[in-house]
């Protein structure tokens, strides 16, 4: 076990989830010495190491999903604002053309 990873760790935050994954992907440790150690169950820590895959994985796409996801909305949002504006500049010029009918009268 590295000696950068404290034996009496309370809360695990991503960081330190994050250390212990690398530290059992580099070799370093096992799931069962961590399991041992921290007193976590061995399922929790493999849970993290798969999670820790998927997101490498998605990571190294070119086109990483939540990105994908983030710009899709994003073109759905300026979609939708483009629409509205056009709607709003066509009332506009026809408003624009009653008016002037009216000042012609």
């Amino acid at each position: 076990m590295s000696k950068t990873m404290d034996d009496s760790i309370k809360r695990w935050t991503a960081k330190r989830k994050t250390a212990l994954v690398i530290e059992i992907i580099q070799g370093k440790t096992t799931v069962s010495e961590a399991s041992r150690s921290f007193d976590l169950t061995p399922s929790e820590i493999e849970g993290w190491v798969e999670d820790a895959k998927r997101g490498m994985e998605n990571s190294l796409r070119a086109n990483p999903l939540d990105i994908r996801e983030q710009y899709e909305k994003q073109l759905r949002d300026l979609q939708e604002a483009y629409g509205e504006a056009m709607l709003e500049l066509r009332a506009r010029k026809k408003l624009q053309a009653l008016l002037d009918a009216q000042d012609g009268n």
